[in-house]
């Protein structure tokens, strides 16, 4: 594996140097070069497929956990409908087109069902690669893209356990589906809320102890370690890595995580394309050319059509939407992943692999140049299409912003629904451990120390144990969002009828019940009437428990608190509140953050001398330094390296200023040429009668000012005296020792 690994790093570096020199992205060279150094051109001596694989399967282990790292629930919860009804009309539509477009070649049901799937999503790493070198991120739109590529990796994880399920059966099975996503999504949101209580404690605990070393192991022990659970669980090892890195991204120490896995993750990254492109038969591409090119016209047009159209159905304008659109025109590194996985368990052909590798090249390739054409296709369609179409659009966007808000128990319904299904699924999950690893221990060990007469004592304590660990989950089943502003609102309101409220509190007791009846009768054979007293009797120590409530009430701040604690910190880091910020965006301005390069022409520049208003359009309302705001700031105010300049502006403005100060940024061997870089040395300077600073004492003579530099020490009358005093008097043949720019110095005779 040594060999196959030191050809693809080998590989992988050449032809990175190659594409950064021809401007293209990293990945299509990669897979290029994957292609020319495989097994099918260089021959099987050269490289092991297997080894390749190998490689390739770890590469995806660190490629889904740093994707996971840039994930974020609260993130995707505040994209609103926009990622939702954008992501469900590309993933349908695709989905469909692609079905359709395999049936049509005479592809086999399995074979155009998987195809549907790689179709429908997109490329995180193209469309942001792509964005940053275009200096577009700042836009709109790539927020919106954002949202939906968040929402569409988040499908793929579930796509492949749906797709694994119609793969073993091949059959479409309702039940087994959603059988397996439910036992998916209770998956990731017991290790979520898990990790989320326990991991930011963890890791706060022993900050002082995780230097970057410490971190980066740890790091990678706990992305392994969920990767062994998720296996364990029967899920694939892609999802442990997921779900590790999504629980980091909520972390106070996710974007150092995420600096420290960022060599890592272009390590694996280039093993992983590389080792998809050694799998690839070039004489597979030369037989299916045309599937590849008609494959290829589907996805660049699919992904413009339905994915312009769900984004503007979910209130964006038509223009944001048809940029959103034609930047996901590519085929996403999912699809690999996906492809690889339906050959790995032979349901799919191995025609299927390099087809869709091919259409992912072209497609990648393509990318930069049909972001450009959104701007161009929208003002061609606003020639095209009659007046009255904008119109009626502009109607449908203004109404899906004045649309009543649901009804308060409508609100309550819904928090109370989240609430009850994260904290049933909890106990659900506590239930399954509790019987697995301690019930069998705990009445095996009471049993051979007690009495056979006694046997059920042992049982009575293991049921006991199980109600204790429960309680706290089960207190919040009965108690959550109680006393919520929605409750409150509708007990208040005398001409409310109390009956919803009362069997909502009953519905939810009722499930608490049920959770009890089960436990008891993993124990005790009882009547259905003695289930029923044992139960309500236990769930009226459970409400009134005050130390139960407590433990429940430690649980679920903990809970919150690490869930926060990362967005606590950066909104106290932010330059502007997000308040602020939002109040910009009524009039049409944004706000965008622009650290100040060392090597950047502005630094030392006041602002009245930049004039960026007038070259730019953009105003500076804040600077950042140190920790230390300086709010509107004024002409004279100068800029100093590593500064964070806030400033406001379009979408145009802001991108101008960017691209102007990032030309502003010179080389050391361009400061040299230019003069800006000063030779610093060591100079002696006799003082004389004709210099100013003659006779005065060295605070006075102010010389550090007049030439930048540093007074190491004074001779006088042969004796000399090294950090002189302040109020050490220059006179007239004292010869001074100072340290600075040898020009400034010299600059001190004249």
């Amino acid at each position: 594996m040594l060999h196959d690994l030191g050809i693809i790093m080998l590989v992988a570096g050449a032809i990175s140097l190659l594409c950064k020199w021809l401007k293209q992205p990293v990945v299509l060279g990669y897979i290029v070069a994957g292609i020319l150094a495989g097994p099918y051109v260089c021959g099987s001596e050269w490289v092991n497929v297997e080894n390749a694989e190998a490689w390739g399967q770890v590469g995806v282990i660190f490629l889904l956990f740093t994707l996971g790292l840039e994930f974020s629930f609260k993130k995707l919860l505040k994209m609103g409908s926009t990622a939702f009804i954008g992501c469900l009309t590309i993933v349908v539509g695709m989905m469909g087109s692609g079905f359709m477009l395999g049936r049509m070649m005479g592809w086999s049901e399995m074979n155009s069902l998987f195809l549907g799937g790689m179709l429908c999503m997109s490329s995180t790493t193209i469309v942001f690669k792509a964005l940053d070198d275009l200096g577009l991120r700042q836009h709109k739109f790539a927020e919106i893209c954002f949202g939906i590529l968040v929402v569409e990796d988040l499908f793929a994880v579930v796509l492949m356990v749906l797709l694994a399920s119609i793969a073993v059966n091949q059959q479409f099975d309702g039940v087994e589906m959603l059988a397996q996503v439910g036992k998916l999504m209770a998956y990731l949101i017991l290790w979520f809320v898990a990790g989320i209580t326990l991991i930011p404690s963890l890791l706060r605990k022993c900050r002082e102890h995780l230097n970057d070393e410490t971190m980066t192991i740890v790091a990678l022990g706990l992305c392994l370690g969920m990767v062994l659970v998720a296996k364990m669980a029967g899920f694939s090892e892609a999802l442990g890595a997921f779900v590790m890195g999504s629980i980091l991204s909520e972390t106070v120490e996710c974007e150092r995580i995420e600096k420290l896995m960022s060599p890592i993750k272009n390590l694996f990254g280039a093993i992983f394309f590389v080792s998809v492109g050694m799998m690839i038969a070039p004489a597979t591409l030369a037989e299916y050319w045309l599937p590849i090119l008609i494959i290829t016209l589907t996805v660049i047009f699919g992904q413009i059509i339905f994915a312009t159209l769900g984004i503007t159905l979910s209130g964006q304008p038509m223009k944001i939407a048809m940029q959103s659109a034609f930047a996901l025109t590519q085929v996403g590194e999912f699809a690999f992943i996906i492809a690889q996985f339906g050959e790995s368990i032979g349901v799919t052909e191995k025609f299927l692999y390099p087809v869709v590798v091919a259409v992912s090249v072209i497609t990648t390739f393509l990318t930069p140049y049909t972001i450009r054409l959104a701007q161009p296709a929208y003002g061609l369609l606003e020639k095209v299409l009659p007046k009255k179409f904008f119109t009626l659009l502009g109607k449908l966007q203004q109404g899906k912003t004045t649309v009543v808000q649901q009804g308060i128990m409508r609100q309550l319904l819904k928090k109370v629904g989240i609430s009850v299904a994260v904290y049933g699924i909890v106990s659900g999950f506590v239930i399954m451990l509790y019987q697995q690893f301690l019930s069998g221990w705990i009445v095996g060990a009471m049993s051979a120390v007690l009495p056979e007469n006694l046997e059920w004592v042992s049982r009575l304590v293991a049921l006991s144990g199980l109600l204790l660990l429960l309680s706290p989950f089960l207190y919040k089943i009965i108690s959550a969002h109680k006393n919520a502003p929605e409750a409150q609102q509708l007990r208040q309101d005398s001409t409310y009828k109390r009956a919803g409220l009362i069997a909502l509190n009953v519905a939810r007791n009722v499930l608490v019940m049920m959770f009890i009846i089960g436990c008891i009768g993993r124990y005790f054979n009882l009547t259905l009437g003695l289930l029923i007293v044992a139960a309500v009797a236990i769930v009226v120590v459970i409400t009134l428990s005050s130390k139960i409530h407590k433990q429940s009430s430690d649980i679920e701040k903990r809970f919150i608190d690490n869930l926060s604690a990362r967005e606590r910190e950066q909104e106290e880091n932010r330059s502007v509140r997000r308040e602020v910020e939002d109040k910009f965006l009524n009039y049409d301005l944004h706000l965008a953050d622009f650290d100040l390069d060392p090597q950047s022409l502005y630094c030392g520049h006041q602002l009245m001398n930049l004039d960026v208003r007038r070259s730019c359009g953009v105003n500076i309302v804040r600077i950042v330094r140190g920790g230390v705001n300086i709010n509107a700031p004024g002409g004279r105010e100068r800029l100093y390296p590593h500064d964070r300049i806030v400033v406001a502006g379009s979408d145009e403005q802001i991108k101008r200023f960017g691209q102007e100060l990032a030309t502003s940024v010179v080389s050391g061997k361009e400061q040299q040429h230019s003069g800006r870089v000063a030779t610093f040395s060591l100079e002696q300077l006799q003082v004389s009668p004709e210099m100013p600073f003659c006779g005065q004492t060295l605070a006075d003579s102010r010389l550090g000012e007049r030439a930048q530099c540093v007074v190491l020490g004074i001779e006088h009358n042969g004796v000399t005296t090294m950090n002189p005093a302040a109020n050490v008097v220059l006179n007239e043949g004292d010869t001074l020792i100072l340290a600075g720019e040898t020009e400034k110095i010299k600059g001190l005779v004249n």
